[in-house]
């Protein structure tokens, strides 16, 4: 997959782990994340348009985060829900 694809998959993804996240279903969140942490892998070693560095290199250290969080609460689905969003259309800068 190239840069543009695995920019939108992570923000489907995100887009779903929000959901699940202000629902309160959270048995496949930490499925999702490791997805979405493997499509970051293969997005580092992607090929990036330079007027995307910025944004990729601000989610890296979001995403950190979010995997890392101890809970799934309204402030962490909110943040999962605006990343998607902001990924969803940078990725054509990607």
């Amino acid at each position: 997959m190239n840069a543009r694809e695995l920019t939108l998959n992570i923000a489907v993804n995100l887009g779903r782990l929000g959901r699940w996240a202000m629902e309160g279903r959270q048995g496949r969140i930490r499925q999702f994340l490791a997805e979405t942490d493997d499509f970051m892998r293969q997005l580092e070693a992607a090929p990036k348009l330079a007027r995307f560095l910025k944004t990729f290199e601000s989610f890296k250290r979001e995403f950190d985060v979010l995997k890392d969080a101890a809970s799934f609460d309204e402030t962490w689905a909110e943040t999962a829900l605006t990343w998607a969003n902001i990924l969803t259309h940078r990725a054509k800068l990607a």
